[in-house]
C-alpha cells in the first residue's frame, strides 16, 4: 500500500507566540499515515527559502518520501494563525510558490506508482481526478468546511469525501446523502466536540469523541481523516474506523502541533 499527499502545503506562523510548524491537510495526512507504517508521499512545492527547507527536513524525518516535493525560487506558503482559546484560527494565507503549483508529466506518472491519494481544495489537482481514479487510485478528498461550495463537480471524481460541519442535524444528513449520490462509497462528516458521522448510502454510523484536556484543535480534522482511512486499507468495519479516526484525533489535540 503506497498512500500520497498531493497539493498544498504550508507553514502555520502563530506570530503572537513566536511559534510556527510545517503543515498543510496533505501533510498531516502523510505523516500520521507514515507513522502507522504506510508507504507515503508528497507531491508539491516549496520556495527556496527557510520554510521550504523546514518543510523538507520535517518530512524526510517522517519517512515521507519527497522526491517529488519540488523547490522553486520564492516563498513557501504559509498560513498566519492565531488562538482563540484553544481553537485554532486561519487569519491569512499566503500561497507563494504554491500560486503557480501544477503536476508535472513526471509527477502524474509518480502518483499512479500509488495506492490512494489525499487532495484538498487548495491542492489544485482536480483536473487530474478523473485520470487517477481510471487508473485505479483511490481518491481521499478533504472538503473541509465547504458544505455550501465547489464540492458538486468535483464528488463524482472522489472515494472518500470528509466534511467538517458543526451539529448533527437534518441539513447535514441529507447533504451526505447528496454527496453519497454524487459519487464517493463512503462520506464522512466531522462535527467538532459533537462526534463524527459516516454514510455508507445504506446506514448512518455515528461515533463520539473521546474526553481530552485540548491544548490546540490544530489538525484534529486531517488527523480523524488519517485514522479513520488507515481503518480503511486495514479492512476494518466503519464503526470501527471512525472510533479509530477518534482516537487519533484526540491524541493531537492535546499537544500545539497538528501531528
Amino acid at each position: 500500500m503506497r498512500i500520497a499527499g498531493v497539493g498544498f502545503n504550508c507553514i502555520d506562523i502563530y506570530e503572537n507566540l513566536n511559534r510556527h510548524y510545517p503543515t498543510g491537510n496533505s501533510v498531516d495526512f502523510a505523516i500520521h499515515m507514515s507513522r502507522f507504517g504506510v508507504k507515503t508521499s508528497m507531491v508539491s512545492v516549496v520556495g527556496d527559502d527557510e520554510y521550504g527547507a523546514l518543510m523538507l527536513q520535517a518530512l524526510k524525518k517522517e519517512g515521507v518520501d519527497i522526491s517529488h516535493l519540488h523547490t522553486k525560487p520564492g516563498s513557501t506558503a504559509v498560513f498566519k494563525m492565531d488562538l482563540n482559546g484553544n481553537d485554532r484560527v486561519h487569519k491569512e494565507k499566503i500561497e507563494g510558490v504554491m500560486a503557480d503549483f501544477s503536476l508535472t508529466a513526471g509527477d502524474v506518472d509518480f502518483i499512479l506508482k500509488h495506492d490512494v491519494i489525499h487532495t484538498n481544495l487548495s491542492g489544485k489537482v482536480n483536473e487530474w481526478l478523473p485520470h487517477f481514479r481510471r487508473s485505479g487510485v483511490r481518491v481521499v478528498y478533504d472538503f473541509s468546511t465547504r458544505v455550501n461550495e465547489i464540492p458538486g463537480p468535483i464528488l463524482p471524481d472522489v472515494d472518500y469525501a470528509f466534511f467538517s460541519y458543526d451539529k448533527d442535524d437534518s441539513f447535514i444528513l441529507d447533504y451526505m446523502k447528496w454527496a453519497h449520490e454524487s459519487g464517493p462509497g463512503i462520506v464522512v462528516a466531522t462535527l467538532g466536540e459533537k462526534g463524527s458521522i459516516a454514510y455508507d448510502g445504506q446506514t448512518f454510523y455515528r461515533e463520539g469523541v473521546i474526553p481530552v484536556e485540548v491544548v490546540n484543535t490544530v489538525g484534529a480534522g486531517d488527523s480523524f481523516c488519517a485514522g479513520f482511512m488507515y481503518g480503511v486499507i486495514r479492512g476494518w468495519t466503519i464503526q470501527e474506523c471512525l472510533h479509530h479516526g477518534a482516537k487519533v484525533a484526540s491524541e493531537v489535540i492535546t499537544g500545539f502541533e497538528p501531528y
